[in-house]
Protein backbone atom coordinates (compact mmCIF):
# COMPACT_ATOMS: atom_id res chain seq x y z
CA UNK A 1 0.00 0.00 0.00
CA UNK A 2 1.11 3.54 -0.66
CA UNK A 3 1.94 5.53 2.48
CA UNK A 4 1.04 9.23 2.39
CA UNK A 5 2.61 11.01 5.34
CA UNK A 6 1.52 14.17 7.13
CA UNK A 7 4.33 16.04 5.38
CA UNK A 8 3.18 14.66 2.01
CA UNK A 9 -0.33 15.95 2.66
CA UNK A 10 0.94 19.37 3.72
CA UNK A 11 3.04 19.73 0.55
CA UNK A 12 0.30 18.70 -1.92
CA UNK A 13 -1.11 21.14 -4.40
CA UNK A 14 -4.37 22.52 -2.95
CA UNK A 15 -6.81 20.89 -5.37
CA UNK A 16 -5.06 17.52 -5.25
CA UNK A 17 -5.20 17.57 -1.45
CA UNK A 18 -8.88 18.56 -1.51
CA UNK A 19 -9.75 15.64 -3.81
CA UNK A 20 -7.74 13.19 -1.70
CA UNK A 21 -9.12 14.20 1.69
CA UNK A 22 -12.68 14.46 0.39
CA UNK A 23 -12.43 10.89 -0.90
CA UNK A 24 -11.38 9.35 2.43
CA UNK A 25 -14.81 9.39 4.08
CA UNK A 26 -16.23 7.16 1.34
CA UNK A 27 -19.73 7.39 -0.09
CA UNK A 28 -21.79 10.39 1.04
CA UNK A 29 -25.38 11.37 0.40
CA UNK A 30 -26.01 13.77 -2.45
CA UNK A 31 -28.60 16.39 -1.53
CA UNK A 32 -29.87 19.63 -2.96
CA UNK A 33 -30.46 22.27 -0.30
CA UNK A 34 -33.07 24.79 -1.39
CA UNK A 35 -33.53 28.21 0.20
CA UNK A 36 -35.11 31.57 -0.50
CA UNK A 37 -33.79 35.01 0.42
CA UNK A 38 -35.73 37.80 2.13
CA UNK A 39 -36.19 39.49 -1.25
CA UNK A 40 -37.58 36.35 -2.89
CA UNK A 41 -34.57 34.92 -4.76
CA UNK A 42 -34.51 31.12 -4.82
CA UNK A 43 -31.21 29.35 -4.27
CA UNK A 44 -30.20 25.73 -4.82
CA UNK A 45 -26.90 24.11 -3.80
CA UNK A 46 -25.62 20.55 -3.82
CA UNK A 47 -24.28 19.52 -0.41
CA UNK A 48 -22.74 16.17 0.52
CA UNK A 49 -22.30 16.86 4.23
CA UNK A 50 -25.86 16.26 5.49
CA UNK A 51 -26.11 13.79 8.37
CA UNK A 52 -28.64 12.36 10.83
CA UNK A 53 -28.31 13.97 14.25
CA UNK A 54 -31.26 12.51 16.14
CA UNK A 55 -34.79 11.17 15.73
CA UNK A 56 -36.51 12.74 18.74
CA UNK A 57 -36.45 15.61 18.04
CA UNK A 58 -35.93 14.91 14.34
CA UNK A 59 -32.66 16.73 13.68
CA UNK A 60 -30.42 16.92 10.64
CA UNK A 61 -26.99 18.53 10.52
CA UNK A 62 -24.92 19.79 7.63
CA UNK A 63 -21.58 21.50 7.30
CA UNK A 64 -21.21 24.65 5.19
CA UNK A 65 -17.76 25.55 3.90
CA UNK A 66 -15.95 28.69 5.16
CA UNK A 67 -17.63 32.00 4.31
CA UNK A 68 -14.50 33.59 2.88
CA UNK A 69 -16.68 33.98 -0.23
CA UNK A 70 -20.46 34.64 -0.16
CA UNK A 71 -22.47 31.57 0.95
CA UNK A 72 -26.02 32.28 -0.21
CA UNK A 73 -27.36 29.04 1.28
CA UNK A 74 -26.16 29.91 4.77
CA UNK A 75 -27.23 33.55 4.49
CA UNK A 76 -30.73 32.57 3.37
CA UNK A 77 -31.12 30.00 6.14
CA UNK A 78 -30.07 32.55 8.75
CA UNK A 79 -32.41 35.18 7.28
CA UNK A 80 -35.49 33.02 6.83
CA UNK A 81 -35.02 30.24 9.38
CA UNK A 82 -36.15 27.49 7.02
CA UNK A 83 -34.84 25.37 4.15
CA UNK A 84 -35.45 22.08 2.36
CA UNK A 85 -33.25 19.06 1.66
CA UNK A 86 -33.95 17.13 -1.55
CA UNK A 87 -32.44 13.78 -2.56
CA UNK A 88 -30.52 13.71 -5.83
CA UNK A 89 -31.55 10.83 -8.09
CA UNK A 90 -29.87 9.32 -11.12
CA UNK A 91 -32.17 11.37 -13.36
CA UNK A 92 -30.93 14.74 -12.13
CA UNK A 93 -27.35 14.27 -10.88
CA UNK A 94 -25.82 16.34 -13.70
CA UNK A 95 -28.15 19.27 -13.03
CA UNK A 96 -27.48 18.88 -9.31
CA UNK A 97 -23.71 19.03 -9.81
CA UNK A 98 -24.03 22.19 -11.88
CA UNK A 99 -25.51 24.01 -8.86
CA UNK A 100 -22.00 24.01 -7.37
CA UNK A 101 -21.09 26.73 -9.90
CA UNK A 102 -20.80 30.18 -8.34
CA UNK A 103 -23.86 32.05 -9.59
CA UNK A 104 -24.75 35.55 -8.41
CA UNK A 105 -27.08 35.77 -5.42
CA UNK A 106 -29.94 37.13 -7.52
CA UNK A 107 -29.68 34.27 -10.04
CA UNK A 108 -31.81 31.16 -9.42
CA UNK A 109 -29.91 27.90 -9.84
CA UNK A 110 -33.28 26.26 -10.49
CA UNK A 111 -33.56 28.24 -13.71
CA UNK A 112 -29.93 27.86 -14.72
CA UNK A 113 -29.73 24.07 -14.37
CA UNK A 114 -33.24 23.14 -15.51
CA UNK A 115 -34.85 22.04 -12.24
CA UNK A 116 -38.27 23.16 -11.00
CA UNK A 117 -39.02 24.96 -7.75
CA UNK A 118 -42.09 23.56 -5.99
CA UNK A 119 -43.84 25.38 -3.16
CA UNK A 120 -46.06 23.92 -0.44
CA UNK A 121 -48.48 25.99 1.63
CA UNK A 122 -47.00 26.95 4.98
CA UNK A 123 -43.37 26.31 3.91
CA UNK A 124 -41.48 29.35 2.66
CA UNK A 125 -38.50 27.54 1.14
CA UNK A 126 -38.95 25.76 -2.21
CA UNK A 127 -38.61 22.04 -2.86
CA UNK A 128 -37.10 20.41 -5.97
CA UNK A 129 -40.09 19.12 -7.90
CA UNK A 130 -38.07 16.32 -9.51
CA UNK A 131 -36.87 14.89 -6.19
CA UNK A 132 -38.69 11.78 -4.89
CA UNK A 133 -37.60 12.23 -1.25
CA UNK A 134 -37.53 15.70 0.25
CA UNK A 135 -38.16 17.36 3.58
CA UNK A 136 -38.41 20.82 5.10
CA UNK A 137 -36.51 22.00 8.16
CA UNK A 138 -36.62 24.87 10.63
CA UNK A 139 -33.29 26.26 11.77
CA UNK A 140 -32.36 25.33 15.33
CA UNK A 141 -28.64 26.16 15.68
CA UNK A 142 -25.78 27.67 13.68
CA UNK A 143 -22.42 26.73 15.16
CA UNK A 144 -19.25 28.29 13.70
CA UNK A 145 -16.35 25.82 13.95
CA UNK A 146 -13.18 27.67 14.90
CA UNK A 147 -10.88 24.85 13.80
CA UNK A 148 -11.33 25.52 10.07
CA UNK A 149 -13.94 28.24 9.58
CA UNK A 150 -16.75 25.91 8.55
CA UNK A 151 -20.27 26.22 9.95
CA UNK A 152 -22.44 23.47 11.39
CA UNK A 153 -26.12 24.07 10.65
CA UNK A 154 -28.70 22.08 12.64
CA UNK A 155 -32.33 21.95 11.55
CA UNK A 156 -35.45 20.20 12.81
CA UNK A 157 -37.47 18.30 10.22
CA UNK A 158 -41.03 19.66 9.91
CA UNK A 159 -42.46 17.90 6.82
CA UNK A 160 -41.45 14.89 4.73
CA UNK A 161 -42.53 14.03 1.19
CA UNK A 162 -41.65 10.58 -0.14
CA UNK A 163 -42.92 8.36 -2.94
CA UNK A 164 -45.50 5.89 -1.52
CA UNK A 165 -43.73 2.87 -2.94
CA UNK A 166 -40.49 3.64 -1.07
CA UNK A 167 -41.95 3.96 2.44
CA UNK A 168 -42.10 0.56 4.16
CA UNK A 169 -44.31 -0.65 7.02
CA UNK A 170 -41.59 -0.36 9.67
CA UNK A 171 -40.58 3.19 8.70
CA UNK A 172 -37.67 2.19 6.47
CA UNK A 173 -37.30 4.31 3.33
CA UNK A 174 -35.97 2.33 0.38
CA UNK A 175 -33.82 5.06 -1.14
CA UNK A 176 -32.41 2.59 -3.65
CA UNK A 177 -35.89 2.21 -5.13
CA UNK A 178 -35.90 5.98 -5.60
CA UNK A 179 -32.58 5.81 -7.49
CA UNK A 180 -30.99 8.19 -4.97
CA UNK A 181 -27.31 8.59 -5.75
CA UNK A 182 -24.20 8.78 -3.60
CA UNK A 183 -21.18 10.99 -4.14
CA UNK A 184 -17.53 10.28 -3.40
CA UNK A 185 -14.80 12.86 -3.36
CA UNK A 186 -15.84 16.13 -4.95
CA UNK A 187 -17.20 15.00 -8.28
CA UNK A 188 -17.88 11.24 -8.55
CA UNK A 189 -21.51 10.04 -8.55
CA UNK A 190 -22.64 6.48 -7.85
CA UNK A 191 -25.70 4.28 -7.92
CA UNK A 192 -25.99 1.73 -5.14
CA UNK A 193 -26.89 -1.96 -4.81
CA UNK A 194 -28.24 -3.14 -1.47
CA UNK A 195 -26.54 -6.18 0.08
CA UNK A 196 -29.15 -6.78 2.81
CA UNK A 197 -31.18 -5.33 5.66
CA UNK A 198 -30.02 -6.87 8.93
CA UNK A 199 -31.72 -7.35 12.29
CA UNK A 200 -30.87 -5.28 15.37
CA UNK A 201 -27.53 -6.54 16.67
CA UNK A 202 -27.54 -8.21 20.11
CA UNK A 203 -24.67 -10.05 21.85
CA UNK A 204 -26.60 -13.32 22.25
CA UNK A 205 -28.49 -13.50 18.95
CA UNK A 206 -27.41 -14.29 15.42
CA UNK A 207 -28.10 -11.68 12.78
CA UNK A 208 -31.17 -12.25 10.63
CA UNK A 209 -31.71 -10.90 7.13
CA UNK A 210 -34.79 -8.71 7.12
CA UNK A 211 -37.28 -8.33 4.27
CA UNK A 212 -37.05 -4.99 2.54
CA UNK A 213 -40.77 -4.27 3.02
CA UNK A 214 -40.47 -4.40 6.81
CA UNK A 215 -43.00 -7.21 7.36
Amino acid sequence: MKHISFDDIEQMEQRVRARLINSLSGFKSANLVATVSEDGHNNLAIISSCFHLGASPALMGMVIRPDSVPRDTLSNIEQMGCYTINHVSADIYRQAHQTSARYAAEVSEFDKVGLSAEFVDGIEAPFVAQSQLKFSLELREVLPLAINGTTLVIGEITSIFVADSALKADGYVDIEALASVAVSGLDSYHQTRRLARLSYAKPDKALVTLPVDGH
